[in-house]
């Protein structure tokens, strides 16, 4: 090779490997240095941002009790030790100021759900005892609130409106370790089917980690475009996959947590399943794309708008539906009242329908009225998102302090699926009292998918 020839590719190497390093995250997007200025850096937007970045410590008591300790034998020989003790649970995670002047912070449900004491850190030092004044497990949203002067809030942007392609940078606290930032881009939108509840998320490439939950997803403006919620990981380590939720729905989740405490969530009232080769052979349809609605309420919208079983949803305002889950997804985040255009096929004919989402029935009953041993709960039927993925029983809410259901160590939203020992499957079909005996009452509970026994 002839010395200019080297030159040359010596040269043409170096150039790749700025142009690669350009283009990595950190700097893709970004002019590069001209006539010596100095690099751009994402130093004075990430100043702006990461004091509305907070991390959040919780701690958690559970009453823990060994099951041999049931057997009167055992309690002969061995006493009080089986006594229920109780352990203490921490965790770490993150939060957003959205509101400066009210304190609002918002989070994930799974960081501060159940806990009995949270507290919020600033990122000048200053710790404060946060109230949680609503949460919702379906979307992972929460909101506290703490008595702070001072704050900084970061700006909310339309999350409607990013792309693929689109840069973010991830700001929380993970592993505890203190404040860190990562630069990615967003891989996807409208992510769905990651695990149970309604799911709409940001998929991004900015390392997401343990402790970041909670934390902020901003665009390059230092914007709040997501709540940074969970990780896809075959190892339990960051691969490049994480989720985040839009602020679009974590907003709108939010207002209705402060006005109501809890998620008022509609529904179209039909019962839809998936489309298998076999069904679309059946109704003569082209393709599997789309859901089959199978059951409808009476009275419900869908009865309203003139929907038939059979039918099959294609799209829900503009939006296609690939799946029975993308139905229950998308009337679980609609607000109530909203008007939906439904796109349906039926025996070969397309046709649009309107209908209005509408509040969903949910069955309740005092705990008193079942047992007095229950008095202090409320028992409510699971969501239809619950029954959906094949759950049973009862759900308790309104659990008060003092309550013998407190004094078992039973908090909101554990699910009751057998009293006594018997399967609990709806609040029609509670004992209401009758021939549930003295003396303790045994409840089977689940809580975060783990089955135990309460007593009280």
């Amino acid at each position: 090779m002839t010395a200019s020839a080297y030159r040359r590719t010596t040269i043409f190497s170096v150039l790749a490997t700025l142009g690669f390093a350009l283009a990595s995250p950190a700097f893709a997007g970004l002019p590069p240095s001209i006539n010596g200025e100095p690099m751009p850096s994402l130093a004075p937007m990430l100043a702006k941002v990461t004091p509305a970045v907070v991390n959040i410590s919780t701690k958690t008591r559970v009453r823990t009790r060994n099951p041999y300790f049931d057997d009167p034998t055992f309690r002969q020989l061995f006493g009080n030790q089986g006594v229920p003790r109780e352990r203490v649970e921490q965790s770490l995670g993150s939060g957003v100021v959205i509101d400066a002047d009210k304190g609002y912070v918002l989070t994930n449900h799974h960081v501060v759900g159940g806990a009995d004491d949270i507290t919020v850190t600033l990122q000048d030092g200053r710790d404060f005892k946060a109230k949680l004044l609503g949460s919702d497990p379906e979307t992972d949203v929460a909101v506290l609130q703490i008595p702070a002067e001072r704050l900084q809030a970061l700006p909310i942007a339309d999350s409607s409106a990013l792309r693929v392609g689109d840069f973010v940078v991830a700001v929380g606290d993970p592993f505890g370790l203190g404040q860190t930032a990562t630069s990615g881009m967003v891989s996807a939108l409208g992510r769905s089917g990651l695990g149970k509840g309604f799911q709409n998320f940001i998929q991004t490439d900015a390392s997401i980690n343990p402790g970041n939950s909670g934390g902020a997803l901003v665009n390059l403006r230092g914007e709040l475009v997501g709540i940074n919620s969970m990780i896809f990981t075959p190892s339990g380590g960051n691969v490049g996959i994480g989720f985040a939720i839009p602020t679009d729905l974590a907003t709108g989740v939010m207002k209705q947590l402060l006005s109501y405490g809890k998620v008022r969530r509609g529904n179209l009232g039909v019962e839809v399943q998936d489309i298998t080769p076999r069904i679309a052979q059946a109704l003569r349809l082209k393709d599997a794309n789309g859901a089959v609605v199978t059951r409808i309420n009476e009275g419900s919208p869908a009865e309203g708008a003139g929907l038939q079983t059979g039918d099959v949803l294609t799209a829900i305002d503009g939006k296609p539906v690939r799946s029975a889950q993308d139905v229950r997804n998308t009337e679980g985040l609609l607000p109530l009242g909203a008007k939906v255009k439904l796109a349906v096929q039926r025996e070969g004919a397309s046709r649009d329908v309107v209908a209005t989402i509408a509040a969903v029935a949910i069955a309740s009953l005092d705990g008193g009225k079942v047992d007095p041993r229950l008095a202090g709960v409320t028992l409510s039927d699971l969501t239809a998102e619950q029954k959906a993925a094949g759950a049973f029983g009862v759900v308790l809410s309104g659990v008060k302090r003092g309550s013998a259901a407190a004094g078992a160590g039973l908090k909101d939203g554990d699910i009751v699926v057998g009293i006594q020992q018997r399967k609990v499957a709806s609040v029609k079909a509670l004992p209401l009292g009758r021939g549930l005996g003295g003396g303790q009452l045994l409840l089977t509970v689940v809580r975060d998918g783990d089955v135990y026994y309460a007593v009280l």
